[in-house]
Parts: structure tokens; sequence; C-alpha cells
């Protein structure tokens, strides 16, 4: 048994946006055993005095693809080792910015948790849904125009599978399910990156989107569908999709009905930003950039119309190659609308929600997994000392093994 005692913390309550003080979190076998002003533990703990800072719970980003190494998605000819190697590096830098869960939404696999899990990659748990679900010509179709034949080797770096008719959208969710998915993802639109498709189209059929929600609801796990228009999202949410990616240009439209079957919204503008400069900088094709326009200049208006409503907004950035470095700008763009106390539950209670993990992850409480970080700062005051991990970041917990200790 083995216990680690973090005394004299200010311990933030993110659904209550409160701070208590002077408490001490007791970690016993990688869970939150109890927590509460002058406790100690036994004589062999681990003691760590962290002077007044604040304890928080580590954050979960729920829309990553960190096997998407490449700038080019249809680069498909790579080996999957080499792939790996570079996720693994990835994964190392969002556990170091304070990413204990990330929810991967296309190309991550249970071989990669497993191996975060096993200890042979550093980085966030994993929570994965295979590969995603696109129509032929659909936005995770990245063949050429010239070109036929699509890999169907699981083991591809591709980021999608196609799968066309009910039969076939069974199937795909039956494989992704047999390989152990926590969620399926599905596009119901086109995509800024796609070569062959608009963003303000519709993708699959009603009866092909109804069969992929029955699958995944008969394993007991959920549907999440990229999408931005509300044409595209209305269709998805009336199917049962569970949550949201992107939405960026959805109107009021679509807000009944978030409310009505409770689905989340996980925007994610920072990669719309971040593609802009590399645009910028000549680095992307015409037709992306044009795509970029679009979705950019509704992003800002779709969040504030959904937190005004009221939707559950999780915390997601959709970043990928070379720029997961920004992944903590996320808060800095939202909190233009967003105030500290909800860009912080989007990144951990309300998340855990969506993940299906509410009171394991996203709190400090009893029972919950020793997911925690110490920050220099109060984050409910300033949300800006979650974005410097380099100085603010003190402290990694995760599930009870420390990661990170400048203290």
């Amino acid at each position: 048994m083995s216990v680690t005692v973090l005394r004299n913390a200010s311990v933030l309550d993110a659904d209550r946006a409160e701070l208590a003080e002077g408490q001490s979190v007791v970690v016993e076998d990688g869970r939150i055993a109890d927590i509460g002003p002058g406790l100690s533990g036994p004589d062999d703990a681990v003691v760590i005095d962290i002077a007044g800072k604040t304890v928080m719970p580590g954050l979960i980003d729920a829309h990553t693809h960190p096997t998407s190494v490449s700038m080019d998605f249809a680069a498909s000819e790579w080996s999957p080792t080499y792939v790996a190697a570079r996720a693994g590096r990835a994964l190392e830098g969002m556990l170091a910015r304070g990413f204990t869960s990330i929810r991967d939404v296309g190309g991550g696999e249970h071989g990669l948790a497993q191996a975060v899990e096993e200890g042979y990659f550093t980085g966030p748990r994993i929570f994965y849904g295979g590969k995603q679900l696109s129509q032929t010509g659909g936005a995770g179709d990245y063949r050429a125009p010239s070109r036929r034949v699509h890999e169907d080797h699981y083991y591809a770096p591709t980021i999608g599978v196609i799968c066309d008719g009910v039969p076939e959208v069974r199937r795909a969710v039956r494989e992704e399910v047999r390989r152990g998915a926590h969620h399926i993802k599905v596009y119901l639109s086109g995509a800024v990156d796609a070569p062959s498709d608009r963003v303000d189209s519709t993708q699959f059929s009603v009866e092909e989107l109804n069969a992929i929600v029955e699958e995944a609801t008969a394993a007991n796990i959920y549907v999440a569908g990229h999408a931005y228009t509300s044409r595209a999202i209305n269709r998805g949410l009336q199917c049962g999709v569970r949550s949201i990616e992107h939405g960026n240009l959805m109107d009021s439209s679509s807000i009944p009905l978030f409310q009505q079957y409770g689905a989340f919204y996980v925007p994610t503008i920072v990669t719309y930003h971040t593609l802009a400069a590399k645009s910028r900088a000549g680095l992307l094709p015409a037709d992306i950039d044009a795509k970029l326009h679009t979705v950019i200049g509704g992003a800002i208006g779709a969040l504030d119309m959904a937190h005004k409503a009221g939707i559950p907004i999780v915390y997601g950035t959709d970043l990928f190659a070379d720029m997961h470095g920004q992944q903590l700008q996320e808060f800095i763009i939202r909190s233009e609308v967003q105030p500290p106390a909800d860009l912080i539950r989007s990144a951990t209670s309300t998340a855990a929600r969506l993940l299906c993990r509410e009171g394991e992850l996203g709190v400090v409480a009893p029972g919950a997994l020793a997911d925690l970080l110490v920050i220099d700062g109060n984050p409910l005051d300033d949300i800006r000392v979650l974005t410097t991990p380099e100085q603010t970041l003190k402290l990694i917990m995760k599930q009870g093994v420390i990661y990170k200790n400048e203290l």
C-alpha cells in the first residue's frame, strides 16, 4: 500500500467554483482516500507540503488525434511503428501540460492506450474510438481523385474507415466495439482538411446514422459526431449522437435539440487559429484556406450561443502533427466568452460526464482517481495560470504516480 499526503493545500472544487484552504489530500493506491484539514498517513507515507498552492483535478482534452502525426492526413504509407513513436512524443507533451486524460476521436486504438496504461509510453490515459466512420467521398476519405483503392488494413495510419449502407456501418461499429472502443466517431458533415467535400454538406443517410447509434447503444457506448452547420448537427442529434464536435456554423435551431437530448458540445477553436497561422505562412492549400475562413468566422458566436443556453460545453482542441504545443491556448480563446469557472469545468467535471466517468475523473473527491495538479496561482481568478505550465504547474500526478514535482 503506497500513501501520499498533499498537505496545506487549497483544494479547488470545480463544480462549486470554490477553493477550500488548509486541506490535506490523502492518496492511497492510486485513488483519493480522504480530504480534510490536518489529515496524515502512515509513518512511511510520502508527505508533500503544498504551501497553500492550488490542488485541482487533472485536465481532460476531449478531442485529440495523437496518431495524426503529419499535416498530410493522406500519408498512409508510413510505418505504424514510426507513427506510434511520434504519437508517444505527443502524448508525453500532453501530460506535461497537465492533461491526465484524453479522448482520441480518430486514429488511436487499443494498442496505444495499452502502451500508456502499462507505462511503455508516458502520457494521459486514452479513451479511444478507433477509426472514424466516413462515407465514400466523405470527410474521412483522403484518397486523391485519381486513386481508387483505399487501404483497408486496420493498422495503416489512415484516420478513418469508409463504410456505405446500413450493413457496412453496422459492421464498422461492431469492429470498433470488438477492439474495446469507448465511443464511436462519425462524420455528420464535411471537414476543413478533407480534399473532396464541403463543410456545409451532410454525410450518411438518416438510416445509416440510426444504425450507427443503435449499434453503439447496444454496446453501452455512445457516438460523437463531427459537424459544422445546424443542418448536419440537427440530423445527428435527432438520431441520438451524444456529442457534437466543432459546430462552428450552428444556428439557434440546434439549441432546443441539445437540451432535449442532453447532448454535449465540444468546440475546438484553437485548431482553426493554428491552421490559419500555417495558411498565412503559405503552408496549406488554397481550398483549405477558404474553408478555414468560413469556420473561424462563426466559432465564437456559436460558443457564445451555447454558453448562454447552458449547454454542457467540453474542452477539446483537435490539434495534430506539430500543433500540440497550442493545446492550452483553447482556454485563452474561449475566455472571450466563458468565465474561468466554466472553462475549468469544461476540462474537468463536464468532460468527465461526457466520458461517462463522473465522480472518478475531473474532481478532487474521495474515491476519485488521484489525477491531481498543483498550480501556483488560482485559476478561478485568472485562467492564464493554466496556460504557463513551465512556470505555474508545480506537480503532476496521474492515478497516484507523480510525473512532475517542483515543490
